[in-house]
């Protein structure tokens, strides 16, 4: 009877406000903000649109608060290797690197960690990102992602306030729970991402020890026009191993690098480290027959209802000798695509596809793709003219010509690589949440997954890091997510962080 009445009581609480209304939200020119939750869309679930004036303000202001450190993902390390196909998979996407069965492409890889800056800890708790630039003949592909299969949010108009939460304050310069809970309490979308990263997947033991995701669905787009979504998953062959917090704290006092050294050494001393690539697929009239949203970031697509289907592996066999212009210098955006695949409509990655790209001539410069690491096997042939980002550009031999249409001289379009079709009916052009959010389910899923000593941990974590937070109202809205996730789930971290079922009725 008592765990139904605090079920209530918890239902209850995590429907309610805790904040105040204050000032009207302002653009920079002035303008009263509607929605600064959700992007302008095609339909609900439809891509996100350039019109969205905010959006992109937003992120263009977002993209430039750092010099010249990356904004997200400072630390970081790379390598570079091959990819090797070992399916063909012609008959759903047209890209080149997974045309046929032993098919190598050239790469380079950076992983990293997420909010901390460039001096920090590779101890420290945290997504690490798992960045692969392939060198197609048909141009440079990326699979820009992370370790960990989702993501704290779905949509791009909150991730400069999700970040700006994450890294330290800007009046004390320290990083503080109290700030980010504060957020993720407002964010119950979060939940899943939080439970997986409080585990000890928070902290891996080195970079070669943990998988990697796209996170995203892709389009992938095969010779006929017909559309796949796809999703990337990367298997480390090394085995997936993460340090408890307890060990992190031990390492951190022996060697605080010691990602950096370990993947560099195991190269060094001819242990290749190697990953099998799996790609999940589903038919676009597929997309609506599941409990979420497939193209919500903050959902892992289960792989007893979609099959991961294994089509390569890459190794690494080579460090860098210049880590500035190797590791430093290399520029990832999910936007860097090639024939065959394409964005999907995810609201998160429609964002990026501007963000990226933006962020990199604002740290770069304007002529990023032009640096070594950078450059596609083929040079540009384009009519861009007159500037740093246009200095490599091997357009014709008429210089006097930068336009098109021309009768003297024509850049060939090529009708086979034209960007696939969708087709909307009856959208309304729209800025509001997605109806099928589903935000607890598989945070509950993967918390029964763990066992018992995962689970201790996973506690441990999140309620010291909870328990720092001294807005009691904040840890109780936490609690309710992590409830409505499991049950048993929520009722530890009440347990531990000191709640009483007196607490949740007043």
């Amino acid at each position: 009877m008592k765990k139904i009445v605090l079920t209530a009581i918890i239902f209850a609480i995590s429907f309610a406000g805790f904040a105040q209304n204050n000032k009207v939200m302002k653009t920079n020119s002035g303008a009263p903000v509607g929605d600064n939750q959700n992007s302008k869309t095609a339909g609900e679930y439809g891509p996100v649109l350039l019109e969205d004036i905010h959006l992109i303000e937003k992120l263009a202001a977002f993209d430039r608060e750092r010099i010249p450190e990356r904004v997200v993902h400072p630390r970081g390390t790379g390598a570079s290797g091959y990819f090797e196909a070992t399916k063909d998979m012609s008959a759903y996407t047209k890209a080149v690197l997974f045309s046929k069965a032993g098919m190598k492409t050239d790469l380079a890889v950076r992983f990293s960690t997420v909010i901390h800056g460039k001096g920090s800890p590779e101890t420290a708790r945290d997504p690490r990102g798992f960045a692969v630039k392939f060198y197609t003949e048909q141009g440079n592909y990326d699979i820009v992602g992370n370790n960990l299969p989702v993501f704290f949010i779905r949509d791009a108009m909150k991730f400069p306030d999700m970040v700006h939460s994450l890294k330290p304050s800007p009046v004390t310069n320290k990083q503080d729970p109290n700030r980010y809970f504060d957020f993720f309490s407002n964010i119950p979308e979060a939940t899943n991402m939080i439970t997986r990263l409080w585990t000890d997947l928070g902290i891996p033991k080195g970079y070669q020890y943990m998988n990697g995701s796209s996170v995203h669905g892709f389009k992938w787009i095969n010779a006929e026009g017909k559309v796949t979504y796809v999703k990337y998953s990367w298997v480390t062959k090394q085995g997936e191993k993460n340090l408890t917090g307890e060990e992190a704290m031990k390492q951190q006092g022996m060697d605080w690098q010691h990602a950096t050294v370990s993947l560099r050494k195991d190269i060094e001393d001819g242990n290749f480290p190697q990953w099998d690539l799996y790609v999940q697929m589903i038919q676009p009239e597929d997309l609506h027959s599941f409990d979420f949203w497939p193209l919500d970031a903050t959902k892992d697509w289960p792989e007893d209802k979609i099959e991961k289907v294994k089509i390569g592996t890459m190794t690494l066999n080579q460090n860098p000798v210049n880590f500035f212009e190797q590791v430093e210098s290399i520029a990832f955006s999910p936007g860097t695509l090639i024939p065959g695949v394409e964005p999907s409509e995810d609201k998160l990655l429609q964002g990026r596809l501007f963000s990226y790209f933006d962020t990199q001539r604002h740290r770069l410069g304007p002529n990023f793709q032009q640096l070594e690491i950078n450059k596609p096997n083929e040079p540009p042939v384009n009519y861009n003219s007159d500037s740093w980002s246009s200095y490599g550009n091997k357009r014709f031999t008429n210089p006097d010509v930068n336009y098109q249409p021309s009768n003297k001289v024509n850049v060939a379009e090529d009708e086979q690589y034209k960007q696939s079709e969708t087709t909307y009916e009856n959208v309304t052009i729209t800025q509001k949440k997605i109806t099928k959010t589903n935000d607890f389910a598989q945070a509950g899923e993967f918390y029964r997954s763990l066992n018992k000593e995962e689970q201790d941990n996973l506690i441990k974590n999140l309620s010291g890091d909870l328990g720092q937070v001294t807005d009691k109202s904040i840890q109780m809205k936490m609690i309710t997510y992590f409830y409505r996730a499991d049950m048993d789930y929520g009722m530890r971290m009440a347990e531990a962080l000191d709640f009483s079922r007196e607490d949740f009725m007043k």
